[in-house]
């Protein structure tokens, strides 16, 4: 947990709650105009002037959604805050502020919540967010964060999942899979320190799916490039829990089918050739993995010239009637493969995908 071994290490004892509150949020400043008052005071509060505020929240618990024996504590505050900003930018609303919630048992000093905090903050600085609130409890089960995060938009602006309408462009932004490639390596090399705490860890060569799911990006930008296109889409979704699953949900929520086409799924290099490395396929760490932050999006085919050739993003299906149901189109053929939602769902797993 901590590199300096020989550091000497401060209780939170010592410091107490209201202590400790003060003491890790201290050099947050507010820059957001409509965080009127943040931590502090019983309550925080924000003037959304006559804009609509959208509310998101996610808990993170250890041993269920990360394992400290390879995620940086710094790097787990910043993906902590990362992943609720990822749900406002799939409302098409801009991030404004969030409030940190955390029960920690005795095992943690403070220097580990610094840690934390200090991602935490890199995040607020990233994508001008303002920290204006929260609570500390202790816990006897490890470490449990709970983040909520809070975005205004006009409310014309905002993006649902259920306005996809039959022949809508299925859009995708980045690429997929990486992040679950990048969890089989830290898995794999933590299990081989388990077995052998003297052999060094085999990390060289995958820079890019490690930092895809030790360090994501919420796709804020998104919204600005797609204005500047003049492209405003039916319906989004973020993928948090495996392309299939996001699909379903869209599907769900629209009451539309859709059609995804496998070879036009957006996969970077390094996570192709990871995957056949450990005998896994490629396309199932995209449509299962989940924890890449990317955008799924539907958008009206008049659109189409628009958006064909931009780098940024992928068409990978289309929107059918109800009836015909949720099918992927197999490479190289025309077989039908049912999507089924076989994503992260914390209740179904007892330990980190």
């Amino acid at each position: 947990m901590f590199e300096d071994k020989s550091q000497e290490l401060t209780p939170i004892s010592k410091l107490g709650e209201f202590g400790l509150i003060k003491h890790l949020t201290e050099h947050f400043p507010l820059s957001n105009e409509s965080s009127e008052l943040g931590v502090g005071d019983d309550g925080a509060v924000i003037n959304p002037g006559n804009k609509r505020v959208v509310l998101t929240t996610d808990v993170l618990a250890e041993g269920v959604h990360f394992n400290l024996g390879y995620v940086p504590l710094k790097h787990l505050g910043y993906k902590a805050v990362v992943v609720n900003l990822s749900d406002i930018a799939a409302m098409n609303a801009v991030p404004t502020q969030i409030l940190v919630s955390m029960a920690v048992s005795s095992r943690f000093p403070v220097e580990a919540l610094e840690k934390i905090y200090s991602g935490i903050q890199a995040a607020c600085t990233r994508y001008k967010v303002d920290l204006i609130g929260g609570d500390t409890t202790s816990s006897n089960s490890g470490l449990v964060m709970s983040i909520t995060a809070v975005g205004i938009e006009n409310e014309e602006n905002i993006i649902k999942r259920s306005g996809a309408k039959p022949n809508d462009l299925l859009v995708v932004s980045g690429d997929l899979g990486g992040a679950y490639m990048g969890l089989q390596i830290l898995e794999r090399e933590h299990a081989v320190f388990l077995a052998n705490p003297n052999m060094q860890p085999e990390m060289e060569g995958y820079d890019y799916i490690l930092e895809r799911q030790l360090k994501p990006e919420a796709r804020t930008d998104v919204k600005a490039i797609l204005e500047e296109l003049d492209i405003r889409p039916t319906s989004m979704i973020d993928i948090s829990d495996g392309l299939a699953s996001e699909i379903l949900h869209l599907s769900d929520q629209s009451k539309t089918g859709f059609r995804l086409y496998e070879e036009k799924i957006p996969m970077d290099s390094l996570t192709i050739s990871t995957a056949d490395e450990m005998n896994l396929n490629p396309v199932m760490t995209a449509l299962s993995g989940g924890e890449d932050y990317e955008l799924l999006f539907t958008i009206s085919p008049n659109d189409f010239d628009k958006i064909k050739n931009h780098p940024d993003f992928t068409i990978i299906g289309h929107a059918v009637d109800n009836e015909e149901g949720n099918y992927m189109v197999a490479r190289g053929s025309n077989q039908l493969v049912p999507l089924t939602a076989q994503g992260w769902d914390a209740f179904l797993n007892s330990q980190q995908k």
